[in-house]
């Protein structure tokens, strides 16, 4: 069962830049920007390098992700998304998904990742376990 409902879904899918918080190893946060997608109920992010976004979750796979939505409350407050999940990593697919996220992020048309033949990389896939934040995402009608 997902937790994410369809004003979720849209914030996540929206080409709203998303925060990706790890876990380092001394258990302080870690933060970085990335694009995000859905595949089915995960939100996906993809990644051509190893980086150590990649391996904290292998090590902990407690993440957080938010996005700041573009819209706005009844009083005026910008609304954001804040997903709570669990994360692995899985070999491969990164710069096709890379390509689909460029064209919500970029704009259709475009090359992405900007070079020929780019290596597989890697997909981190969260399963969301909470939602919070301000927005529709919250509301049980939704």
């Amino acid at each position: 069962m997902t937790v994410l409902n369809d004003a979720a879904r849209a914030a996540i899918t929206g080409g709203h830049l998303a925060h990706l918080v790890t876990v380092n190893a001394d258990g302080s946060p870690q933060v970085t920007v990335v694009w995000s997608g859905l595949d089915g109920d995960d939100i996906v992010t993809g990644h051509l390098g190893f980086h150590r976004k990649l391996r904290n979750v292998e090590r902990d796979p407690r993440v957080v992700v938010s996005w700041e939505t573009g819209g706005r409350s009844g009083p005026g407050l910008d609304e954001y998304l804040v997903v709570h999940g669990s994360a692995r990593v899985t070999e491969g697919g990164a710069a096709r998904l890379l390509h689909d996220l460029a064209q919500v992020y970029m704009g259709p048309g475009t090359k992405f990742p900007p070079m020929d033949d780019p290596p597989p990389g890697w997909i981190l896939r969260i399963t969301p376990e909470r939602v919070g934040g301000l927005g529709p995402w919250n509301d049980a009608t939704s």
